[in-house]
């Protein structure tokens, strides 16, 4: 069999030659598609960044403006300016300048001494529930007969302190209320809530108790730092 090309070769090679046109025009369009989406893209991340950045920026101003508005800055900043807040601060003539964090404490040891010195010997203590921050105290405990626990609270109402700062004499406690009661055969349990005056437990005044004479508490019977006021359950 015999065969014959017909076409000229400058034919075919035109031919061949636009074919590989539209394949490169095909790829150029890809290629200038992906550039301009990767143009967008990065021209948005671009954006979105110096946004985020004008927005630091601000807060950094404000939070800047805050600072320079804040009352002794430095002092606060400063590592010495702490250690001395820590102490009290006195005049020449030996009265409080300052009051240092340290003697703004208050002096909880002092609890056990003012518990044994009005608690009747008759009465006993289970739980002790401290409040700072309303000037509180809850008592709960059992006692021989109500008439002790009645006892009790007397003493608590009419004790009063002085100290180098409170010359006359003052109410330790007050809102003496007897929220709860119980009696059996044995014996009689309580919960006793009052208010104390926080000058009772300030650091820097030695305060001094003034219990009512009439009624004998455990300071009177027991020697000092003795812990018998509270039952076998302990404090709380």
């Amino acid at each position: 069999m015999i065969q014959f090309n017909l076409l000229p070769d400058v034919k075919v090679a035109y031919i061949k030659a636009k074919k590989a046109k539209r394949v490169v025009v095909v790829i150029a369009g890809i290629a200038v598609a992906v550039s301009l989406t990767l143009l967008i893209i990065m021209y948005s991340a671009v954006s979105l960044q110096k946004k985020h950045i004008k927005d630091l920026d601000k807060d950094i101003k404000n939070f800047e403006s805050s600072l320079n508005h804040t009352e002794d800055l430095a002092k606060i900043l400063t590592i010495q300016n702490q250690l001395n807040a820590l102490n009290t601060k006195y005049n020449e003539d030996g009265t409080i300048a300052k009051l240092g964090l340290y003697d703004q404490r208050p002096v909880t040891s002092r609890l056990f001494k003012y518990i044994q010195a009005t608690t009747p010997k008759e009465v006993s203590i289970s739980k002790l529930n401290l409040k700072f921050e309303d000037s509180t105290l809850e008592v709960e405990g059992t006692a021989d007969t109500l008439e002790f626990v009645n006892r009790y609270i007397d003493t608590l109402k009419f004790t009063k302190y002085t100290s180098d700062v409170v010359k006359e004499k003052t109410p330790a406690f007050t809102n003496v209320v007897l929220t709860k009661f119980n009696r059996d055969i044995k014996a009689a349990s309580y919960t006793i809530s009052f208010n104390f005056d926080p000058a009772i437990f300030d650091a820097v005044q030695k305060v001094t108790l003034d219990v009512p004479q009439t009624i004998t508490t455990r300071s009177e019977t027991e020697l000092p730092g003795s812990t018998g006021v509270f039952d076998a359950e302990g404090t709380n």
